[in-house]
């Protein structure tokens, strides 16, 4: 199976189209790189995907902070000095991240993220793989 998705990956540029926007990665629940944007070294993405995963399986799993059990996870938000990580379910198995700098219309880059899983539907989608638990 292709690992990558170069059929997405000018598609994620597009979420940089917010003044500010850095990168944008398609990763899966197990941590595995999907697609790129412009801009980011393939290593570097894939060093990413697997950290962001691990973001937000952490951050699914702390639902019961904020209510009921079965509320469901829909953004995580990480600030750090000199900007932000934003990351939002695609699809099933699927998460789309994108970094910022500190000086960003925050609700822009949330609404590019959410018009752009809305717009790939189906073809963001990953497929949890055999034998992993998430």
């Amino acid at each position: 199976m292709n690992v990558m998705n170069s059929s997405v990956d000018w598609m994620l540029d597009d979420a940089l189209t917010v003044p500010g926007t850095r990168h944008a990665i398609l990763l899966s629940s197990d941590g595995m790189l999907r697609a790129r944007s412009q801009g980011i070294s393939r290593d570097e993405a894939d060093r990413q995907a697997a950290a962001l995963a691990g973001l937000q399986s952490i951050s699914r799993s702390t639902t019961e902070f904020c209510g009921a059990s079965e509320t469901p996870w829909r953004q995580t938000l990480v600030e750090f000095a000199g900007g932000f990580v934003f990351l939002i379910a695609a699809g099933p198995g699927a998460y789309l991240a994108v970094s910022t700098s500190e000086n960003v219309d925050m609700e822009a880059v949330t609404f590019r993220m959410h018009k752009l899983v809305d717009r790939l539907g189906k073809e963001l989608s990953t497929p949890v793989r055999e034998g992993y638990v998430g």
